[in-house]
C-alpha cells in the first residue's frame, strides 16, 4: 500500500504530475494543504480529472466528501483527539461517508495500539529521517506486535522499502521520496513495483 502525501506548498506542474501518477496506478493520494482555504481546496480538486477523485483523501475540510466523490477523510493527530471522543456527533455533518476510508496520523506506537476508534489504516511517523522536513529524525518504530493496518511515514524511498516491511508496516507514506525527485513518476513506479511483487 502506497499513500502519497501532497506537497505542503504547491509545486510547479503539481497537478500535471499528479494526473500522471494516477495514470501510473496511484490509489491513495492524501490532499494535505494546510495553507489552502475551502474554496482553494475546491479549485485544486477541480483541476484533477473527475475519474481520479475517488483516490483522494482529504486532511482538511472533511465536508468536501459531500461535494466530491472522494476516497475518504484523514484525521491529523490533534483533530482526532478533539473530535473522535464522540464520533457520532462529528459524522452527522458528513452525509456521504458510506464506503469511504477513515484514517489518522500517529506519532507514538503506544497511542496507535490503544486507540479504540477503528480506522481503515494508520499513518505512523517518523520511521526514518524525513526527506521533506529538516530535523525530523527517524525513530525506527517496530510495529510487528500491533494488529492494525499501519503505514510507515518518514524517509520512504524506493531503496529502503524492505526495512519498512521488516518493521511490520503494511505500506509506506511517501512525500519527499516522490515530490523531491527529478523523476517523480519513475520513482513512484519503483515503489509500486516493490509492493506488487
Amino acid at each position: 500500500m502506497i499513500v502519497l502525501i501532497a506537497p505542503e506548498h504547491t509545486m510547479q506542474n503539481e497537478v500535471a504530475i499528479l494526473n500522471q501518477l494516477f495514470e501510473a496506478g496511484l490509489a491513495y493520494y492524501h490532499l494535505r494543504k494546510p495553507h489552502l482555504n475551502y474554496q482553494e481546496h475546491c479549485d485544486y480538486l477541480n483541476q484533477i480529472d473527475n475519474k481520479y477523485h475517488n483516490r483522494i483523501v482529504v486532511h482538511y475540510f472533511h465536508e468536501l466528501v459531500n461535494e466530491y466523490n472522494l476516497k475518504g477523510i484523514h484525521f491529523q493527530e490533534q483533530k482526532r483527539r478533539d473530535c473522535l471522543d464522540t464520533p457520532s456527533d462529528y459524522f452527522t455533518k458528513l452525509n456521504n461517508m458510506f464506503g469511504k476510508t477513515i484514517s489518522s496520523s500517529f506519532h507514538e506506537p503506544e497511542e496507535l495500539a490503544q486507540c479504540s476508534f477503528e480506522f481503515d489504516y494508520h499513518l505512523l511517523s517518523p520511521v526514518f529521517s524525513s526527506i521533506s522536513k529538516n530535523g525530523y529524525e527517524g525513530r525506527g518504530f517496530d510495529v510487528n506486535h500491533i494488529e492494525k493496518t499501519i503505514v510507515g511515514m518518514g524517509g520512504a524511498t524506493s531503496e529502503n522499502l524492505s526495512q519498512f516491511e521488516q518493521l511490520g508496516y503494511k505500506g509506506v507514506g511517501v512525500l519527499g521520496g516522490v515530490w523531491n525527485s527529478r523523476t517523480p513518476v519513475t520513482d513512484f513506479q519503483l515503489i509500486k513495483n516493490y509492493f506488487e511483487q
